[in-house]
């Protein structure tokens, strides 16, 4: 049985300084589940690098890192819709000369676009939600693989969804989105292992009070809705040394019956 098939970041309980000396980038980090994660990578010794397009938000998460005695952070603005490749190539560098390596890539933005028949589907937005969830997630997971490359332990993790396993009727572009991601992470694995010490794996964060939550489901009770920072832990098993070996898989960040819902991802 393959590692990837008996992992489960899920009962993995993480040391206070399990991810020291880690350097980890983490995309949709201003708020939401991104932030939950960046500020419990930090909490336990990583260094996060916060990718976002809102710099309000960045620089809160990274006040957030200060006050709570993490090491200092590095703020990296990036609109995934509208990024060119010169600024995908400005944050490589960038990692590059101020960490020579990068060990840690979770890609966690994504957009909803709308629920809607593919009858009816607006191709505009069929085509920005393509782009940011996976398109983006693409082009800079190719410009840091040098970087992750010069790790001694690399780990990209992608964002997926229920609805990008099992199709679900309405969900669209977001829906397939999330099956495309599916596939870049199986195919990025096999490409990546045995010759390097980068691995590559999926995670459904499930249902989490997020803002895509609210846009999916607007009459839900919010209350219900576990918090992002109830789910890290499965991030840090994932992004840090527990899941060192375990490559090509697709995991769960909450137990049964908690990770069943779509549009959790922010």
């Amino acid at each position: 049985m393959a590692l990837s098939e008996r992992f489960d970041p899920r009962t993995h309980r993480a040391a206070p300084g399990e991810l020291a000396g880690r350097v980890i980038a983490i995309t949709g980090a201003g708020d939401g589940i991104g932030r939950a994660v960046a500020l419990a990578c930090a909490a336990h010794g990583a260094q996060v690098v916060l990718i976002g397009r809102t710099v309000k938000k960045l620089e809160s998460v990274h006040a957030a890192i200060l006050a709570g005695g993490g090491p200092e952070a590095v703020i990296a603005p990036l609109d995934l819709e509208k990024a060119v490749a010169h600024d995908y190539d400005q944050l490589a560098d960038a990692v590059s000369e101020r960490y020579g390596r990068l060990d840690g890539l979770l890609h966690n933005a994504g957009v909803l676009g709308t629920l809607s028949p593919i009858e009816h589907y607006d191709v505009p937005t069929w085509c920005k939600v393509m782009h940011v969830n996976v398109t983006a997630a693409f082009a800079l997971t190719q410009v840091l693989i040098p970087a992750l490359r010069a790790s001694a332990d690399a780990s990209v993790v992608f964002t997926s969804s229920s609805v990008g396993r099992v199709g679900r009727a309405y969900w669209g572009a977001y829906a397939v989105s999330k099956f495309a991601v599916e596939g870049l992470t199986q195919v990025l694995a096999q490409e990546l292992e045995n010759v390097s010490h980068v691995r590559v794996n999926a995670i459904n964060p499930g249902r989490t009070r997020t803002l895509m939550r609210r846009q999916a489901y607007p009459a839900e009770e919010i209350e219900t809705v576990p918090l992002p920072e109830s789910i890290t832990g499965a991030y840090l098993a994932l992004l840090g040394p527990a899941s060192r070996g375990v490559t090509g898989g697709s995991f769960e960040a909450q137990p049964a019956g908690g990770a069943s819902s779509a549009a959790s991802s922010s």
